[in-house]
């Protein structure tokens, strides 16, 4: 399966790739996932749609993608040393702006996901799984550092915890998720959680 996405992928340049990934995300924020469609995808970036579709399946699988492009870098090349070091520059990453646009773009796409088994199993394969591979890694040095108990409760809730924050900011609060509000919150709730004391 490997080898044949990546037959299919090598027709396409990675800056083509990239161009097609920002034209995805620009139409999902404008129409939403159940209006987007692959001839919309088509026209915005001039392919046809044979093209999109031997490379990559389908609209699932494509979102999934274009999310997945759009992240800055690999989670598990952060490492400063600590746990709180790792979480504040992954919080970081992105400036208030993008995270904000970010956040409007996956609450839509939250609802889209409930109502499209495809959409779901595209997330799970090619976007959550392979964060929290990288994330557990993250989290696995600083239980090998000493930093945090291997038994320790809180560690199985991590991601539910940073998730569950940066998707309800705007539910409570009516604010969008800031770096100060994500840096704050991982300082007064993950890292007790985890026992990992604040300095």
């Amino acid at each position: 399966m490997a080898e044949v996405a990546t037959a299919r992928r090598s027709r396409i340049t990675p800056e083509r790739e990239a161009e097609l990934y920002a034209a995805v995300l620009d139409l999902l924020r404008e129409v939403g996932y159940d209006a987007l469609t692959m001839d919309a995808v088509a026209a915005r970036t001039r392919s046809s749609k044979a093209t999109l579709y031997r490379q990559w399946g389908g609209k699932p699988e494509l979102v999934a993608k274009a999310i997945r492009h759009n992240k800055p870098g690999n989670i598990a090349d952060v490492d400063t040393g600590s746990l709180r070091g790792d979480l504040h520059a992954l919080s970081t990453r992105e400036d208030d702006c993008t995270m904000q646009q970010n956040a409007a773009l996956m609450r839509g796409l939250f609802m889209a996901v409930h109502g499209n088994p495809d959409l779901l199993q595209a997330f799970k394969e090619l976007l959550i799984e392979p964060e929290m591979e990288e994330f557990h890694r993250v989290v696995q040095r600083a239980v090998d550092r000493g930093e945090v108990q291997a038994g320790r409760p809180a560690l199985d809730y991590i991601v539910h915890m940073l998730v569950g924050a940066f998707a309800t900011r705007t539910l409570i609060d009516d604010e969008p998720p800031t770096q100060e509000f994500i840096l704050s919150y991982i300082d007064a709730v993950v890292l007790p959680a985890l026992g990992v004391p604040v300095t």
